[in-house]
């Protein structure tokens, strides 16, 4: 069976609020986002954890980037929840909820890294056929430059990234 067509796409930035490239990128396609619009899909540039990047510091209580588990998702909104914990369940509301038909159909999530990984994608499923191809064709586009792609799956575990609210996450490192 055909997969269904892409036709709602996330663009995070500033997941980690000192992580600036991410952050720089949303501010401009929220501006302006000409560049990234295209006919018949909606495409939503969006600052992820904006206390963070106000403080320029990687998370306010928790890293945003492991919150997007069950039980953080569906933890009870009382006064002293964590702040990344509440803006993950928002997150979640806005882009998912996660594992549902209603999901965003992907999310890029922008990152930089003190790594010399040069520009790197982050897979988290190889039986995931959209994002390999996507994945194949990013490759070819930005030829001769390098682009690796780092495949972080695992058998049982599931990832708790902010992307992961998507049907299709990728991750995004520069350095």
């Amino acid at each position: 069976l055909a997969e269904p067509p892409v036709r709602r796409v996330g663009i995070f930035g500033g997941t980690h609020g000192n992580e600036l490239s991410g952050v720089l990128l949303v501010r401009q396609w929220q501006e302006n986002g000409a560049e990234i619009q295209r006919p018949g899909m909606e495409v939503k540039p969006f600052l992820t954890n904006p206390r963070a990047v106000e403080k320029c510091t990687r998370y306010i209580d928790c890293d945003l980037n492991r919150v997007f588990d069950p039980a953080s998702l569906g933890r009870p909104v009382v006064e002293d929840i964590p702040y990344e914990v509440r803006r993950a369940q928002e997150i979640n509301h806005i882009f998912g909820p996660k594992g549902s038909d209603d999901a965003y159909d992907l999310i890029f999530d922008l990152h930089n890294t003190t790594s010399n990984m040069g520009g790197t994608l982050i897979l988290e499923n190889s039986r995931d056929d959209f994002t390999i191809q996507m994945v194949h064709y990013i490759k070819n586009a930005l030829a001769p430059e390098p682009c690796p792609a780092l495949l972080i799956e695992h058998p049982s575990l599931k990832y708790a990234t902010t992307r992961s609210v998507a049907k299709h996450p990728v991750g995004k490192y520069e350095n």
